[in-house]
């Protein structure tokens, strides 16, 4: 983002804002008129914007220059108590650190793209220096494998992707086990093999673990294979006819046909995708649409001439952020949607590579792809006015990202209905739904084996995976759910209780506040106890709200039961509130069954003895299990065969012998 056009002498009136020390107007006033990054920050210390500059004094003076009124800039300007500033060499390395800060420190007013997966790949493993000398057993080393890959590169093998999911991948694969029968089995399983396995006789592998092909052979599958995958499918064509004409030409006529049935096995995926493939052999399709306070960035992938599919990105904060947009004119981005969508660009792909060729409903700014081009070492290009096989794959974006948007926002006013729903029977406040938050509690066990608890969180109209919590009950008879519950409320609000007592109820912390409601999964017994653990902890008993089935404990007949004597409520079949408790109630149980059951697993076979085991982390410990087949297998292995294992070393072999005996 550019800086908007400012004197050069510009400095903030003593008078114009008149709510900010004179420290801080001070230190607007010195700063320099190079390239950096600024952060604003509260009295509270929490970050507000973060944002770049190509001229920081003209850029920060601007916010304080002028009244911005009532608007939600002016709101944001008006909280501003601290003001920090990066001074770097040009504006790419201040948009590369101002994206870093903005994922590390997710300010209220920057639109943020949340993503925690990262994208798949096909993997090819490398081969080179692995020659096999024809005795024994083939070495896995010799003959590369391709998978399935999540995770950091590796140079010593090939990586193509990346692809918009795990699906794309598979798909991949099965496609080239049909042309090119390239093996997907582990280095272990090929070392050991006597026998072609069920994927040759299905004709989906050549069999090299015992030398059906030669490795010369083989290694010429895997050059077609990567050919295919970067798009140069003429080419790979031309060379397998030529192949096949020379071993006609030497009456080998066995070897021809083979090839011969490659060409047709890969004629036919190319016609099957002859609306797909295109000219450019990697390319990213970026779309972005904006209604109603929110945004959709859809991305569509293709690679090798391919179109894979695509994802849809929703950033959160556009709210807040479209007024900063709208702030800061800038003639290179002057809509919102070239905002967001320039957003979510630097920050997708400033952590991952982008292909050299971006085609884009909005104009990209100059900065950003310079920046881009400068990490990767690469010219990256961005296009937003494509014609011919590009604007269908533009126009097939755009319409995917409407789609996607309008799903959001129903989903969206439907739960807000139920929240407002809920309120209004429980007799909630209403006039801050966004805040609204409720915990769930449930107890998961199998014959008071493994018990387990769950407290789910709903809030903001939606539920907070990433606050949801377990907990292991221990100490109680095993099966008495009464003794769990009580456990696992006193567990989560004894600390609360205890810092609401010594902080009083003036400006508790965000860490001492209790939830609008809490939900228990039960009856009158289960909000009895819950209703005697708020007694001792001091804490309020109303809002507590036990969820009780009803008749034949059909789903839709549930009563509400409360902790302060009010009567039952049912609510009704229909009911927007009781869609929404039973979604809440529901979560909770799911969350709670699945850790019990990882615990009674673990339990019953042992497995936490293996991940206690320094040195063996979560890769060894799959290779482990793979090998022996569990890990009963790992404790019967000897130390010899335990060093027969990928990865473990004798010594590590030794650590984990002794661990298990």
């Amino acid at each position: 983002m550019s800086d908007p056009v400012v004197p050069d002498d510009a400095l903030p009136p003593a008078d114009a804002a008149p709510r900010h020390s004179a420290e801080l107007l001070a230190q607007v006033a010195a700063l320099p008129g190079l390239p950096g990054v600024y952060r604003y920050y509260d009295a509270a210390g929490h970050v507000l914007y973060v944002g770049k500059a190509r001229h920081l004094k003209k850029r920060v003076a601007s916010y304080f220059g002028r009244d911005h009124g009532g608007t939600r800039i002016g709101h944001m300007v008006s909280k501003i108590a601290r003001l920090e500033t990066t001074v770097v060499r040009s504006e790419a390395e201040a948009l590369i650190l101002e994206n870093n800060l903005i994922k590390q420190l997710a300010p209220k007013y920057n639109i943020l793209f949340r993503d925690d997966k990262s994208y798949p790949y096909l993997k090819i493993t490398g081969t080179e220096g692995q020659a096999d000398s024809g005795d024994g057993s083939p070495p896995p080393e010799g003959y590369a494998r391709m998978a399935y890959y999540r995770g950091a590169t590796d140079r010593r093998h090939h990586y193509f992707g990346p692809y918009p999911g795990a699906w794309a991948v598979k798909d991949t694969i099965q496609l080239l086990q049909k042309v090119f029968r390239l093996r997907t089995c582990e280095d272990t399983v090929f070392a050991h093999r006597t026998r072609p396995c069920l994927l040759y006789q299905i004709k989906r592998c050549t069999a090299p673990c015992v030398r059906y092909i030669s490795q010369s052979d083989y290694a010429a599958d895997v050059a077609h294979a990567e050919q295919f995958l970067r798009g140069q499918t003429q080419d790979l064509l031309q060379t397998l006819e030529r192949r096949m004409m020379a071993h006609a030409d030497a009456l080998e006529f066995e070897q021809a046909a083979l090839i011969r049935n490659q060409i047709q096995s890969l004629s036919q995926v190319l016609h099957q995708q002859a609306v797909e493939v295109g000219g450019d052999a990697d390319v990213d399709i970026l779309a972005v649409k904006v209604q109603g306070g929110r945004a959709c960035v859809n991305l569509a992938m293709v690679r090798g001439g391919r179109h894979l599919g695509d994802r849809a990105y929703f950033p959160s904060q556009v709210d807040e952020a479209h007024a900063i947009a709208l702030d800061e004119r800038d003639a290179e981005l002057p809509t919102i949607e070239a905002r967001v969508l320039d957003a979510f660009i630097a920050q997708h792909y400033l952590a991952m590579p982008a292909p050299p060729q971006l085609i884009t409903s909005e104009p990209v700014s100059g900065a950003l792809l310079q920046a881009l081009s400068d990490k990767q070492e690469r010219r990256i290009g961005a296009t937003h006015a494509p014609r011919g096989q590009r604007r269908t794959w533009l126009e097939m974006a755009r319409q995917n990202a409407a789609l996607q948007l309008a799903r959001l926002l129903a989903e969206e006013g439907s739960q807000q209905a139920r929240t407002r729903a809920l309120a209004e029977a429980l007799d909630l406040p209403v006039d801050q739904l966004d805040e609204l938050r409720i915990e769930c509690f449930d107890i998961s066990h199998t014959a008071g084996e493994a018990t387990q608890a769950s407290c789910v969180v709903f809030q903001g109209h939606r539920m907070q995976s990433s606050q949801y919590r377990r907990y292991h009950i221990e100490g109680i008879t095993p099966g008495d759910d009464y003794a769990a519950m009580r456990q696992v409320l006193t567990r989560r609000y004894a600390k609360i209780a205890e810092a609401r007592r010594e902080q009083g109820s003036e400006a508790l912390t965000v860490a001492a506040r209790m939830p609008d409601l809490v939900l228990v999964d039960g009856g009158l017994g289960q909000v009895a106890m819950a209703r005697e653990v708020f007694e001792a902890l001091g804490l309020d008993v109303s809002l507590i709200v036990g969820v009780e089935k009803g008749e034949g404990r059909k789903v839709g007949l549930e009563e509400l039961v409360f902790a302060d004597g009010r009567e039952k409520l049912t609510l009704g079949r229909d009911s927007a509130a009781l869609m929404l408790v039973a979604q809440i109630r529901d979560e909770a149980h799911r969350f709670a069954i699945t850790g019990m059951r990882a615990q009674r697993a673990r339990v019953r076979v042992g497995g936490s003895r293996l991940e206690d085991i320094p040195g063996v982390g979560p890769r060894k410990r799959a290779r482990l299990l793979q090998r022996f087949g569990g890990v009963r297998g790992v404790e019967a292995a000897s130390v010899d065969d335990l060093a027969t294992v990928e990865g473990i070393s004798r010594p590590l072999a030794e650590d984990i012998y002794r661990a298990l005996h």
